[in-house]
């Protein structure tokens, strides 16, 4: 029997590498696969594999690593995405951890990644975010960058989480444009509208943020380049937003 918690795992059409997930965290005793509507067989490749599988379909990425809590055989949950691993330090320190834990949730240190390249400035450079927990807490329901919700009192992990995000460069472009336009859908829905302001220097101040007050200027073009890609991101989410105001114009919504 592994470490007595379970790994959450949200997933769609990742057939090509969720049994490699799964036998890398076979450390813990139950690994849980959300699966959100994969069609390319993720679900079956992931049971071969040793996970445990819910449907979790048509929700959020929150939304599915909350269905994957409700249904663990464990009280501890430790939250991850198919792209991240557990470093060596941290899969030794959670089980003993776990005997006698003080907080009901900790945060951990994630190690970001682009492109072979470990950003070490800018904001992915002081990246913590809470991970593992126990199940009476739950994720904050939004479509993109979803955290747990407020907790009283958060303990603090030695061992790291690594991320590695994008495969290439044209994967990172697909993903940008995925996670802006569904940033906007959330703004739409809280009444919120693009104005000129937001489009012009909300992405600016992404960069200026990054490049010279998270000092990735001092990363050669690797860090003008992350730096650029994080304002486009910013960019291309107000765009989206802006054209669904247009849309609505022209439809007369």
């Amino acid at each position: 029997m592994g470490a007595p918690l379970t790994i959450v795992v949200p997933v769609r059409d990742e057939a090509a590498r969720i049994a490699e997930f799964v036998r890398d965290n076979a450390w813990a005793d139950e690994v849980l696969v959300a699966d959100n509507g994969s069609t390319d067989g993720s679900a079956a490749v992931a049971r071969g594999a040793g996970a445990t599988v819910i449907d979790a379909a048509g929700l959020t990425i929150a939304g599915a690593r909350n269905a994957g809590a409700d249904a663990a055989r464990h009280e501890w949950i430790l939250a991850l995405d198919t792209d991240e691993r557990v470093t060596p330090l941290l899969k030794e320190e959670i089980p003993r951890l776990l005997t006698a834990a003080s907080a009901t949730a900790y945060e951990v240190r994630r190690r970001n990644f682009y492109l072979g390249r470990e950003q070490v400035r800018g904001g992915w450079g002081r990246d913590w975010i809470v991970r593992l927990y126990r199940r009476e807490h739950r994720f904050i329901n939004t479509p993109v960058h979803e955290k747990l919700g407020s907790v009283a009192e958060t303990g603090t992990l030695a061992g790291e989480i690594d991320h590695d995000p994008y495969r290439d460069l044209s994967h990172h472009m697909a993903k940008m444009d995925r996670y802006a336009r569904w940033g906007a859908e959330q703004l739409w829905r809280e009444g919120k509208r693009a104005s000129a302001t937001d489009l012009a220097f909300r992405p600016l101040w992404r960069f200026v943020k990054a490049y010279f007050i998270g000092l990735s200027i001092l990363d050669g073009r690797f860090g003008l380049v992350t730096s650029l890609l994080g304002a486009q991101t910013a960019f291309l989410k107000y765009a989206h937003l802006w054209a669904m105001e247009s849309a609505e114009r022209r439809t007369g919504g």
